[in-house]
Formats: C-alpha cells, structure tokens, sequence
C-alpha cells in the first residue's frame, strides 16, 4: 500500500469521526443506524488492516474522547466505502453489567479483541 493510499485513508477516516459527531448530535443513535451506508462495488487496493489502522491513526488525534460505538461504526463505514462486508456489533454481559460494540468482517472480529464475540451476548448488529 502506497503512502497516498494511506493518507486518503486517514482523510477518509477523519471525515467520518466529524460525520459520526454531527449525526449523534442532531439525529442521534437511529440517524446513525440509519445513514450507515451499503458496500461499494470495485476494486480496490485498500486492506481490511490497512482501514482499521487508518481509523486507529486518526483517533489519536481526534479532539474528543471516542468511545467503542464511535469507533466501530467510523471504521464499519469506512470498510463498506472499501468494499468490505463489515457489520457493527453491540453486545453486552448482564452481570456485572458490560456492553461493547466492534466491528466484524465476514464474521471475524477486525477492530478489537475476538474474545468480546465469544464473551458477551450479542444485542444488536448493523
């Protein structure tokens, strides 16, 4: 991957942070769910690693706190807008209460650990 691959990347990532915010604060969560977007058709050269790095690299930079909702849907977008499967997953665990979201490709988990697939009930997929 070129380094104008990966900068286009982070751009596009950076995009999608302010997209996320702007759509929490005036639609909130169904707006979001709503706008998550279909997977493109085409070629690229841009990898399933590559992506979830992008959004990693700019969340470091990114002003606000981001929390894993955040994260999975901006890198979720990102994958489809690159062609990929990519589905965003809310689970939880009842006692003690722990809800987590992440980010699966073809049913493997790319954005965090596996362990959160096999260690929480899953509540909603997008």
């Amino acid at each position: 991957m070129t380094g104008w691959e990966r900068a286009r990347l982070r751009g596009r990532a950076f995009r999608e942070l302010l997209r996320y915010d702007a759509l929490s604060r005036y639609c909130g969560f169904p707006g979001i769910r709503r706008r998550m977007g279909g997977m493109r058709d085409g070629a690229t050269t841009a990898t399933v690693e590559a992506s979830v790095d992008a959004v990693a690299w700019m969340t470091s930079f990114y002003w606000k706190p981001l929390l894993c909702l955040q994260r999975s849907v901006v890198t979720a977008r990102l994958l489809r807008a690159e062609g990929f499967q990519a589905e965003v997953v809310i689970g939880c665990r009842a006692r003690p209460f722990f809800s987590h979201a992440w980010v699966e490709v073809d049913g493997r988990v790319v954005n965090d650990s596996p362990a959160y697939r096999t260690k929480l009930q899953p509540l909603d997929r997008f």
